[in-house]
């Protein structure tokens, strides 16, 4: 048992370095722990923190655990969730060294948390970095993230995932803190006041983007974007200007997987929607102090930018409830019919020189007999590389495709570089793999994947068209001219 002793040892020390623990917690929480591995004896080393990363030192609990057949090797994500819960600082002590550090700088209080949740094994820093990613040509991010499995039943969104039982009620509820049914010990969460009501800020374990995290309401209360939800995010980007923040359109399908419960998604990334320019500049005669136009993008945003929070909400209730309310039957467009409410926006805020820049994305959610998964969603053809719902942050430019294509993409990079033909197995690649084809016609290594990367960027550009509500910026002016009262600047 002296190996395990030694890897519950280099764990404390790891704590008092990192974590915040202290000479006077020590003994408990090393208690603590020795009962979550299973031990009733106990021989201290006095061992010093040695430079482990977290992850070194949780793989060498587990496997010192397996060795001496301890039956908490069993499920090892439990065992080390367990444990670095016990050896974190309590969610109250977490609450108030957020508020010291927010008092000094918002950027500087966000970075102590967000590092800290890496420190603490919440947030899988090492598996994220490990995901492959890239900036294409035509602007777009791509990733594949192979540490969640890939979302397919846009139903589940609705109910926000929840368990039997209804606790907690779903999966970003703040029951959730210290959880053990989702390995959510390690979960901290930070208050915040937003509209006059509570919420909560937390970082994502498995996070898309640099520090992305969710602010969520304290209220278990369904998703819903109106002229509050306006006033909410700019309010948002008022407490941390570093951060851009949105929300998914609270309508399955084109929405996240939480729809039950009132959230926004945001971090410290600039992404590609907010480097995009205006193609056709708007204003409104009611609004002079507002700036406006038709985002240069390939899905269908326009672009709010005034100092006047209360100017920007009100501008963009009245683009809002005249998009829910716009149907055009030969462009596919249904606002609502029997199978309920259909169109919806997605808005996202940075804070820059300028004032609030306020981006709205217009999205429908109608299905129909040739498009059974949505008219604006991804098309049938591009399935083998994206089916999962488009949310707000491939709507933004950030892809992030499923765990499945590193296997799969590399196999097509050797076809390429063989000439070998596409295998039964990858008959839904089809036309992707001859697009990668007519790139060639001879690759090597080296071209191939720059052929798979080009052809995924080409893809996506293309899923973010079948999202286009408006296939021209110049449609999209018209509506924002006939529909909502614009004119032209």
């Amino acid at each position: 048992m002296k190996e395990v002793c030694d890897a519950v040892d280099d764990l404390i020390a790891y704590a008092r370095a990192k974590l915040g623990l202290s000479a006077r917690n020590e003994t408990f929480v090393r208690n603590t722990v020795l009962d979550l591995v299973g031990l009733e004896s106990y021989e201290g080393t006095g061992r010093e923190y040695g430079g482990q990363t977290v992850s070194q030192l949780l793989r060498a609990l587990v496997d010192a655990c397996a060795r001496a057949e301890l039956a908490s090797a069993e499920q090892p994500e439990r065992l080390t969730d367990s444990v670095m819960g016990a050896l974190m600082l309590p969610p109250e002590a977490v609450e108030e060294a957020f508020a010291a550090h927010m008092a000094l700088s918002s950027e500087e209080a966000t970075q102590w948390l967000y590092s800290y949740s890496v420190l603490s094994d919440y947030v899988k820093k090492e598996k994220l970095d490990a995901n492959p990613r890239f900036t294409a040509e035509n602007g777009l991010i791509v990733t594949i993230n192979r540490a969640k499995p890939e979302f397919r039943d846009p139903k589940k969104a609705v109910s926000g995932n929840s368990v039997k039982g209804g606790y907690p009620k779903c999966t970003i509820c703040r029951e959730n803190e210290g959880y053990f049914g989702r390995n959510k010990r390690t979960l901290r969460t930070v208050t915040l006041e937003l509209g006059g009501e509570e919420w909560f800020w937390q970082f994502s374990p498995y996070g898309y983007f640099h520090e992305h995290g969710i602010a969520v309401n304290a209220k278990h209360t369904p998703m819903h974007v109106d002229r509050g939800t306006f006033v909410k995010l700019m309010e948002f980007v008022d407490l941390f200007p570093h951060y851009f923040i949105g929300c998914n359109a609270a309508l399955p399908r084109i929405g996240g997987s939480v729809l039950a419960h009132d959230h926004f998604q945001g971090g410290g990334e600039t992404l590609p929607l907010h480097r995009a320019g205006i193609s056709v500049p708007l204003r409104h005669p009611d609004f002079p102090d507002v700036a406006a136009g038709v985002v240069d993008w390939y899905g269908t945003a326009v672009r709010l930018v005034g100092k006047d929070a209360r100017s920007v909400a009100d501008l963009a209730e009245i683009v809002r409830a005249a998009w829910c309310s716009y149907e055009d039957r030969a462009r596919g467009i249904i606002a609502e019919d029997k199978d309920g409410v259909h169109s919806a926006v997605s808005p996202t805020v940075v804070r820059t020189e300028r004032g609030y820049e306020l981006n709205l994305i217009l999205r429908n959610n109608i299905t129909s007999e040739q498009y059974p998964d949505g008219v604006f969603h991804a098309h049938p053809e591009f399935h083998v590389i994206k089916k999962e719902s488009i949310g707000l942050i491939e709507a933004q430019g950030l892809f992030i495709l499923p765990g499945r294509l590193v296997e799969e993409l590399a196999d097509l990079e050797a076809l390429l570089v063989s000439g070998g033909e596409l295998p039964e197995k990858y008959a839904d690649y089809a036309m992707v793999f001859g697009e990668m084809k007519a790139m060639g016609p001879v690759f090597t290594e080296q071209t191939a994947h720059e052929a798979v990367k080009k052809e995924l960027a080409s893809v996506c550009e293309r899923i973010l068209g079948n999202t286009a509500v408006f296939k021209t910026q110049a449609e999209t002016a018209q509506f924002m001219i006939e529909k909502a009262g614009f004119v032209h600047d």
